[in-house]
């Protein structure tokens, strides 16, 4: 009997890590992703990684409908879900989004964070996304450091992203060997940029980090006029010799501004 338990137990362990599973198990932790996450009972939330449906059953007492996505058949087949909740025995990455508003929420391998990021960034219906990551992720992608990633300057007209909480990691289990952030997505109403100059700001940005002469200044004035690109930093209250990363997304959107009929 002591040997099959064995047997069971290493099955579980191996599934664990072929999935990338840590389980999200504190109550207080749940509710600090729910009330991060804001669903309201008439909205349609999709859970990535339903896993053994601790978050999943913190959603359903506030959310309308929600579709849980697990790969798991194990964790599946043991799931006992609200009636408001549809499980979905797939991979989340290759779904098609709802052509109605929804949201997103999960506690995400970390090894797909970025691929996460992008199926939600890409997604046209989608309000939100609320994503537990390591915490070192949200914090970057946040500006928490001080310093700002390219995607998040890239899609600051379109999504603001938040970083809305911190979670100790011994709130999981098994207990990862790094802390997790609460990272939110969220799509603006309306784009801080016209439409149509949302692929000019985008190659804007590309151009600043280009990292041609080491500031953001010196990449800028390769295809901008040198006395623009001064007066522009000038109206920013922006030093010339500026490292990229430290621009705030305010400021990207005035350099745009006042660089791009140039």
């Amino acid at each position: 009997m002591a040997q099959n338990t064995y047997r069971i137990r290493n099955e579980r362990e191996r599934a664990r890590r072929a999935y990338s599973q840590t389980f999200l198990t504190d109550r207080g932790a749940l509710g600090q992703v729910v009330r991060a996450a804001r669903p309201a009972a008439t909205d349609l939330v999709l859970e990535i990684g339903a896993g053994a449906g601790h978050l999943t059953r913190e959603l359903a007492r506030v959310a309308g409908r929600i579709v849980a996505y697990e790969v798991d058949p194990d964790l599946v087949r043991a799931l006992n879900p609200p009636s408001n909740v549809v499980v979905q025995q797939r991979d989340f990455l290759a779904a098609r989004p709802p052509r109605e508003d929804f949201a997103v929420v999960g506690n995400i391998p970390y090894a797909l964070t970025a691929r996460v990021v992008e199926w939600c960034l890409r997604a046209p219906s989608l309000t939100s996304a609320t994503l537990v990551t390591q915490l070192e992720y949200a914090r970057k992608r946040t500006g928490d450091y001080g310093r700002w990633s390219r995607l998040t300057i890239e899609t600051w007209p379109t999504h603001r992203w938040v970083l809305a909480g911190k979670i100790a990691r011994h709130k999981f289990r098994p207990v990862p060997r790094v802390d997790s952030g609460i990272l939110r997505l969220e799509r603006r109403p309306v784009p801080l940029v016209e439409p149509r100059l949302l692929e000019p700001y985008r190659r804007f940005v590309e151009l600043g980090f280009s990292g041609v002469g080491g500031t953001l200044h010196a990449s800028l004035r390769q295809r901008h006029p040198a006395r623009r690109v001064d007066a522009a930093f000038r109206a920013c209250r922006l030093d010339p010799a500026l490292v990229v990363a430290y621009a705030w997304p305010e400021q990207w959107l005035t350099l745009f501004r006042a660089l791009h009929s140039s």
